[in-house]
Order: C-alpha cells, then sequence, then structure tokens
C-alpha cells in the first residue's frame, strides 16, 4: 500500500524575503477547513499551545500585531483509502469544520 498527498504542483511557488520558496496563502479566509489561533499564554514557538481561536486570518493578524505575538494556523486531516489503477492507496483529505452554535 502507498500513501499519496494532493499535487502540489498547480500552486505557484514564490520567493519570500529570506530567498526560501514558499507556497501562496489566500488572505482572504476562503479555505473553511483553516482556523486561527494566538498562543497560550506561556507558550513558545518551540513549544506552541493554542489559546483564543480568532474567527478570520485578517482578525489573527491583527490581534497578533497589537500583542506581538505569533499566531497559528491549523487545519485537520484524516487517512482515507483510495483505489487508484486497481491498487489501493491512502490519502488525506481535510476533515470539514462543523459550524460552532451560537
Amino acid at each position: 500500500m502507498e500513501t499519496k498527498t494532493p499535487d502540489s504542483s498547480a500552486m505557484p511557488a514564490t520567493t519570500s524575503v529570506g530567498g526560501t520558496n514558499t507556497r501562496r496563502r489566500h488572505r482572504n479566509g476562503s479555505d473553511p477547513n483553516l482556523r486561527y489561533f494566538l498562543p497560550k499564554s506561556g507558550s513558545s514557538p518551540a513549544k506552541p499551545e493554542l489559546g483564543q481561536e480568532m474567527a478570520s486570518e485578517g482578525e489573527a493578524l491583527i490581534e497578533a500585531f497589537k500583542n506581538g505575538q505569533p499566531f497559528y494556523t491549523l487545519t485537520t486531516w484524516k487517512a482515507a483509502p483510495e483505489m487508484s489503477g486497481g491498487s489501493p492507496v491512502i490519502v488525506k483529505q481535510a476533515v470539514a469544520q462543523k459550524p460552532t452554535q451560537s
């Protein structure tokens, strides 16, 4: 059995300020599976702990900037079987975020 990840060649690569290749990200919050968190008080980049969840990337950017701290993104995946040319492969599928109830 083999594993397969989505083809990332469709996404354009860009060069960041540091000169390393990065993938272009959307800042309009169009990915419903992506979640944004500020760090929990007392956590560090070496040992991150998720604190308050932000409603959007824009809100996370503003709060992180105001407080001089980073913010974290989270995507949840599940492994799922798929047939490819008669052979089973394991692929990753994003887990849809359930709407929060208010």
